[in-house]
């Protein structure tokens, strides 16, 4: 059976996967962009072509400034060293949220890397910041209503199709499964949108412990599943 072709994840449980180990909660923060980088050679190797990974919520902000000031950072990093990783791997690399709510250097590096990788044909890499399943659809909302204001757009006209062509993930196929790691079962204003077909997998493994394993349990889950569209099962 083949695997699924967009793989979408929560990555959830970095802090409690510290404070079990006594450690501080950045330190399950520093631990769970190595485990990225990780599961991304991991689920191209399986047949994934499309895998999008929450890292920062609209919602994040209100945590503590010290953790905020240590996920900004990481980000940077990788967006720095995300180019020549990138190139390495044939990997598109891609930024879903509100850019607009970022600091300048951090927009700047988001910039250069979808730029430098937006032509390469291996793993679609989607890396969800500043993003809010909600505020998505009113960012998409808005662009179709100014439409509609300028008399581009007829009100009837609007479609899925539409509203789909203003979201941040226009282009990308929905995700076909979703996986939350670290026990909890909701998807946290996600993909709202996206997700109306998807599968859900809920695993117990904080994100810092996630591997190729655990990716190939949530895999063989999917696989198990009876999809079904309209009454027509998926072949």
């Amino acid at each position: 059976m083949s695997a699924p072709n967009h793989v979408a994840i929560i990555l959830d449980g970095n802090g409690r996967w510290a404070k079990a180990k006594g450690l501080p909660r950045t330190a399950g923060h520093v631990q769970g962009a190595k485990v990225v980088e990780q599961i991304c050679e991991d689920a191209y190797n399986m047949g994934i072509n499309y895998l999008t990974v929450y890292a920062f919520s609209t919602e994040n902000w209100n945590r503590p400034g010290s953790e905020v000031a240590t996920l900004m950072n990481l980000l940077r990093n990788y967006m720095k060293n995300s180019i020549k990783r990138a190139r390495k791997n044939n990997m598109c690399v891609r930024v879903l949220g509100d850019k607009s709510g970022l600091a300048d250097d951090l927009r700047a590096s988001i910039d250069e890397l979808e730029q430098a990788t937006k032509n390469n044909t291996g793993l679609h890499f989607q890396i969800a910041i500043n993003y809010g399943g909600r505020d998505e659809l009113r960012r998409g909302i808005t662009k179709l209503a100014e439409q509609v204001a300028a008399g581009i757009l007829k009100p009837e006209e609007i479609d899925e199709e539409k509203i789909t062509a203003w979201l941040d993930t226009a282009g990308l196929p929905d995700p076909d499964l979703l996986i939350r790691t670290s026990g909890e079962q909701r998807i946290s204003n996600f993909l709202l949108w996206q997700l109306a077909y998807s599968e859900l997998y809920f695993t117990s493994v904080p994100w810092p412990d996630f591997d190729k394993d655990e990716l190939a349990r949530a895999v063989e889950a999917y696989q198990n599943r009876d999809r079904r569209y309209g009454l027509v099962k998926e072949e």
